[in-house]
């Protein structure tokens, strides 16, 4: 495993590209679902890197949309951070925007559930409730199954993430709601923190 910045770093650069709330919490979010996820897929050791590669992976999406995942690299290099991080970060736009592959198991993780916490998060607005934590599996599904809601979450990546990781499509649901909803308390925490 290779050398990483701290996550305080970390964050420093996100916030140094990234200043839309949106895009913050969205960072946040896809952080605290990618370390639950090395948690619960026995990767505890490396939950750092694969949660780092949640809280950088948009990095440069905020100012360049049209050059996503190719103008990462050349913002994460200079502040330290490895190859296989850059790499790991690039892959979630795996024929969206770049030709880098996810190889390893963080790297499919991370292509899966991108675009299904933009989903979830969306579907969660429209609760009373305004969040996660009451949500289930069956208004997950109805919302993925509704093309119009959250149009830009593309459920071709969900699909073809999930098929990488050889999954149901029931189960990645299932488990990145259940990262959201444990998660979902301490995300709002530090965006508040972070905007205060």
């Amino acid at each position: 495993m290779e050398k990483m910045i701290t996550r305080e770093e970390a964050l420093a650069l996100l916030r140094r590209y990234n200043k839309e709330p949106f895009h913050l919490q969205h960072a946040l979010t896809v952080e605290a679902v990618m370390r639950w996820f090395a948690n619960e897929l026995g990767y505890g050791e490396e939950a750092d890197f694969w949660a780092m590669c949640g809280l950088l992976h948009d990095i440069d999406f905020e100012n360049w949309p049209q050059e996503h995942c190719k103008k990462a690299p050349e913002l994460l290099r200079p502040a330290g951070v490895g190859e296989a991080m850059i790499h790991a970060i690039c892959s979630h736009g795996h024929k969206i925007c770049t030709e880098v592959a996810p190889e390893h198991q963080m790297e499919k993780v991370l292509f899966a559930c991108d675009e299904l916490t933009g989903l979830i998060g969306a579907a969660a607005l429209m609760r009373p409730s305004r969040s996660c934590t009451d949500m289930e599996l069956s208004s997950v599904k109805k919302k993925f199954k509704d093309k119009k809601f959250a149009a830009g979450c593309s459920r071709d990546v969900i699909r073809d993430g999930t098929a990488l990781l050889g999954w149901e499509l029931d189960d990645l649901l299932q488990k990145t709601l259940t990262a959201m909803q444990q998660s979902e308390a301490a995300v709002q925490q530090e965006l508040a923190a972070l905007l205060g």
